[in-house]
């Protein structure tokens, strides 16, 4: 597998920026400009709480690559603006990195709707883009070739995996509550053909427009004879969505609840009003909390990020990370760092060759660069694939309790972008 070296974390990462650093520290490079990447960033709307980990998560991998001598010996800058988790701002973000800043390259969107509205720009510009959404958009070959996930797998290989261990341990009758947009259509889609393969089956979906505010009104159409309600929300009513759903049920009898964390990303699970979790399960893509047996990197990673073993701010324990998604931030980072090494880049005019270099790649080992796991890459559909997990809820905490394999996840190739043009 390909994999860049491992590198320990540079102390003091708050005054760690590129134009801090000595010039002699880039003296080899061929030109001693920064290389600029931008970052599209959801500072505001739905994803705003993502958002602020996002950044914290970039800058921390920034200070990281620039202390190891940047890349290609040269310094490396991140440009951020805000698209307000927006499709229509995506695309003119995208449009002002490269037009107005200059960057190399884009990365860090998440939400499915922003990147669906933003990649055809990108492919316009012929600029790579490099997302971190989960969704399925990519893998589906509805996109385009600058377009790439080499950071976090998708809804599809989520669901897909985990579906065996939910129809075998918790019931086969499932009722899914998921957000009336792209990523909630992927699961709804995804796990609805997983679910039915495993012999069970879906009694209702429930759609819930993602800018909901109140979901009261949703849970009486929950059939009594659910025997799992799998629910993931997203946006800045989560909490609430988990509060409601709990006052529903009161103390009396309820299905076994499934959720993919997305329903309380950035939320203390300990909260007043969250006690009806305990026992219930959920998705995670990265362990909000650090588990007995986890590697020497995942310390590194979290004092790097700010984080502690809780999954919280180091300096306010009440500001929990967005720590299933964040990962996705730094690992993607660490690819770009990779591929512009392997394609020897220098300039804008090399960026066909970076993505190429990308397509290339197989795989990457676990460790500082690749702290989530071990992943598989398919250059054809410019998807990731790794290990999924779940995790119980044991006194406040979120405790895990399985973890797929990688082969869970792979599904057949919807795609190949190699014999696209550019």
């Amino acid at each position: 597998m390909t994999h860049l070296p491992r590198r320990s974390v540079l102390a003091g990462l708050a005054a760690g920026s590129a134009l801090a650093l000595s010039p002699a520290r880039f003296a080899m490079a061929q030109s001693a400009a920064p290389i600029k990447l931008g970052f599209q960033l959801h500072r505001t709307g739905i994803g705003a709480s993502y958002g602020r980990w996002y950044e914290r998560t970039a800058q921390a991998a920034l200070t990281r690559v620039n202390a190891a001598g940047g890349i290609n010996g040269r310094p490396v800058e991140i440009v951020f603006e805000d698209d307000g988790t927006d499709p229509k701002r995506g695309a003119e973000v995208v449009d002002k990195l490269v037009s107005q800043h200059g960057c190399d390259l884009i990365f860090g969107p998440l939400f499915s709707h922003v990147v669906i509205g933003s990649a055809p720009r990108a492919g316009e510009l012929k600029v790579p883009y490099l997302v971190c959404s989960e969704g399925y958009h990519v893998a589906s070959g509805m996109l385009n070739r600058w377009t790439l996930q080499p950071g976090i797998t998708d809804v599809r290989a989520q669901v897909s995996s985990m579906a065996p261990w939910v129809t075998s341990t918790l019931g086969k009758k499932v009722t899914m509550v998921f957000p009336d947009y792209a990523f909630g259509h992927d699961h709804r889609d995804f796990f609805t053909a997983a679910v039915e393969a495993q012999g069970g089956q879906i009694v209702a979906k429930i759609a819930v427009p993602p800018t909901e505010t109140s979901f009261t009104r949703y849970f009486p159409q929950i059939p009594a004879d659910t025997d799992v309600l799998y629910h993931v929300m997203v946006g800045p009513a989560v909490l609430t969505f988990v509060k409601e759903l709990g006052e529903f049920y009161g103390s009396g009898a309820r299905p076994q609840i499934f959720g993919f964390i997305d329903s309380l990303e950035a939320v203390d699970l300990a909260g007043p009003g969250l006690e009806f979790l305990e026992g219930t399960h959920f998705w995670e893509g990265h362990c909000r909390v650090k588990q007995a047996d986890a590697p020497a990197w995942e310390g590194e990673y979290r004092a790097a990020v700010g984080v502690d073993d809780n999954g919280a701010s180091v300096s306010d324990a009440k500001d929990v990370a967005t720590y299933a998604h964040m990962f996705s931030v730094w690992e993607t980072l660490s690819v770009i760092k990779q591929g512009m090494e392997v394609a020897g880049y220098q300039s804008t005019a090399d960026r066909q060759k970076f993505v190429e270099a990308v397509e290339a790649m197989t795989g990457f080992d676990a460790g500082l660069d690749h702290v989530q796991g071990t992943k598989t890459f398919n250059g054809k559909t410019h998807q990731v694939f790794g290990q999924q997990f779940i995790s119980k809820v044991e006194g406040g905490k979120l405790i895990r309790v399985h973890a797929t394999a990688i082969e869970d996840g792979l599904y057949p190739d919807a795609v190949d972008y190699t014999t696209q043009s550019f």
